[in-house]
């Protein structure tokens, strides 16, 4: 008999501990960390503790998961907030770029607006193909450009197109030294949420 047709025997008659109580008392099995044999009740009573550690490792790591980003999100509110006052678009501008570094300690960010400055045909169907922000290990089309001599030194890029009323008006891009900062199963929701924003307080200047 094999070891699967025991296992099963015994899902399908829970009562045979019942009527051999005795074997309970008298099974032994290997300690899970080795040395010695223990009785079932206690190798259960192990089985369970280490579950608990689990449980409780995966808590703290949701529970550092959740800090994590509620202080993005008030990050992303202050970036908002900044925002906001009768900035003329230059002005609104540089504000995101110096605010992109001082709230989220981004390194490199370049914002283009179309009106200001036109993309070549392949940057702007970049834009327009992307409803979502792109995170990517690798500059889209010819946009290595946008940051000048910097550019040679980035390794991880997020494109966030901008769109008022249903157009593409511009894009920001973020972008890193450090591989890791962008990478292209990051979450995009924050990143969208400031796409968003940007998007509408540029509605007023395109």
């Amino acid at each position: 008999m094999k070891s699967d047709d025991v296992a099963k025997y015994l899902e399908e008659n829970p009562q045979f501990f019942e009527d051999h109580a005795q074997l309970l008392s008298e099974i032994t099995l290997p300690h899970p960390h080795g040395g010695r044999t223990v009785s079932l009740s206690e190798r259960q009573l192990l089985t369970l503790r280490e579950r608990v550690k689990e449980l409780e490792k995966k808590l703290h790591e949701l529970l550092e998961y959740a800090k994590e980003n509620d202080a993005l999100q008030l990050k992303v509110h202050q970036f908002n907030c900044a925002l906001f006052g009768p900035h003329d678009r230059n002005t609104l501008q540089n504000l995101i770029v110096n605010n992109l570094r001082d709230i989220f300690a981004v390194p490199h960010a370049a914002l283009h607006l179309w009106k200001d400055e036109p993309p070549s045909a392949e940057v702007l169907a970049f834009a327009d193909q992307h409803q979502q922000p792109v995170c990517t290990h690798h500059s889209a089309q010819d946009t290595l450009t946008w940051f000048g001599e910097s550019g040679e030194h980035l390794r991880s890029f997020a494109y966030l197109p901008l769109r008022a009323n249903g157009q593409t008006i511009g894009m920001l891009i973020l972008a890193s030294e450090d591989k890791e900062r962008f990478y292209p199963e990051m979450g995009t929701m924050f990143l969208q949420r400031i796409a968003e924003t940007l998007g509408s307080a540029f509605r007023l200047h395109v």
